[in-house]
């Protein structure tokens, strides 16, 4: 690479204190040339355990621009959310004349080479409009956490290959996703500056799911690139008791994206599938959030925000549904044994994908 490109690091700061060792002993190893890197710490104050402005400014600050890039930090009077706290990192970057942007997640670090692939496949392949990093689990960094994330034709979103093994895992350089995971995630200033920041209505979860099928229905490609590595500490069980914004936002993003055609198509296996997902919700004890679901979708000011969200989707979507779901899986796949259902597993999916085959086929436009 004959003239390394700038990039902004976004790493959002939310109770980041179990987490910051790591990312900044990451960022010491970093191969990428220092002086074209900025880390930009959004630091968004937990409910609970507050700001952690004070511990970056004594902890993380003295190392700026010595041995780690050079920091910039952004406290937030608020917590904003995962959109709204990047958006606040990417606008600082796109001031800044930076040509990508990283996002970073709280609870994970880098390799120590993980931006050159990334970097080099977007500078090759100009319709790459988001490129992932290949997740890897930490500490068990033999099992993979996403390896592109999964969309599942009636909005659901979950990490790929989760808890594949590494070297069972069979990838090429590059290749397309359902959509592309913002726990490690690069994307063009460019395109930011075409297509417009995150979405901050979506605050937690599919914020990633939308941006990827925003560039796409525009004409850009969502990948991940195998040879950047990056480790995350997840917990499943920390993301499912955020119920209400994946089932608000899953709804949303079928909305904003689809056909009327489409919608109306896949309709009466959405209702069946309504029935198991209430059955779910009772037994894992979530039916208070999802009559949440049902309350925040019958108010018309809901309505109203989201149909012109699909008006301003329509205005650049180029691609067919036919194509957005190219990518597609049938099936919903739970991500951790404890949480698998029979039913879904041996009734519900041999349904749906039944019914995805029978809908691929006649959805032409």
């Amino acid at each position: 690479m004959n003239s390394y490109p700038r990039i902004a690091i976004i790493y959002l700061s939310f109770h980041c204190e179990p987490y910051i060792d790591d990312v900044v002993s990451s960022l010491k190893k970093l191969t990428y040339p220092r002086d074209r890197v900025e880390f930009v710490i959004v630091d968004n104050p937990h409910p609970e355990y507050g700001s952690s402005v004070r511990y970056i400014e004594e902890n993380v600050m003295p190392m700026s621009g010595l041995i780690i890039p050079h920091v910039t930090l952004l406290p937030q009077k608020d917590n904003l959310g995962f959109a709204g706290g990047n958006n606040e990192g990417i606008k600082w970057a796109l001031d800044n004349g930076f040509d990508y942007v990283f996002f970073h997640n709280n609870d994970g670090f880098m390799a120590s080479n993980c931006l050159e692939p990334l970097v080099e496949q977007m500078e090759k392949d100009k319709t790459i409009g988001v490129a992932q990093s290949l997740i890897l689990l930490h500490p068990e960094t033999d099992l993979v956490n996403s390896a592109g994330n999964a969309f599942q034709y009636l909005g659901f979103g979950f990490c790929g290959d989760y808890r594949v093994k590494h070297q069972n895992l069979n990838l090429p350089a590059v290749s397309d996703v359902g959509y592309a995971s913002g726990a490690a995630l690069m994307m063009r200033a460019d395109l930011l500056k075409e297509f417009g920041l995150w979405d901050q209505d979506f605050f937690l979860y599919h914020e990633d799911l939308e941006y990827s099928f925003r560039l796409r229905v525009a004409g850009f490609r969502s990948v991940v690139v195998k040879d950047s590595i990056f480790y995350h500490k997840y917990q499943f069980s920390r993301s499912i008791t955020k119920f209400y914004w994946m089932e608000r936002n899953r709804y949303g993003v079928m909305l904003m994206f689809f056909r009327i055609p489409t919608l109306l198509l896949l309709l009466p296996i959405a209702l069946v599938l309504e029935i198991g997902l209430w059955l779910f919700a009772f037994k894992g004890g979530w039916w208070k959030e999802r009559i949440k679901v049902y309350q925040y979708w019958l108010k018309l000011s809901s309505w109203q925000l989201w149909l012109k969200k699909r008006k301003n989707i329509f205005k650049i979507k180029k691609i067919t549904d036919r194509e957005l779901l190219k990518n597609a899986v049938a099936g919903i796949y739970f991500q951790e044994k404890s949480v698998e259902n029979p039913l879904v597993i041996y009734v519900g999916n041999p349904v749906m994908k039944v019914y995805f085959v029978i809908v691929k086929f006649l959805i032409w436009w």
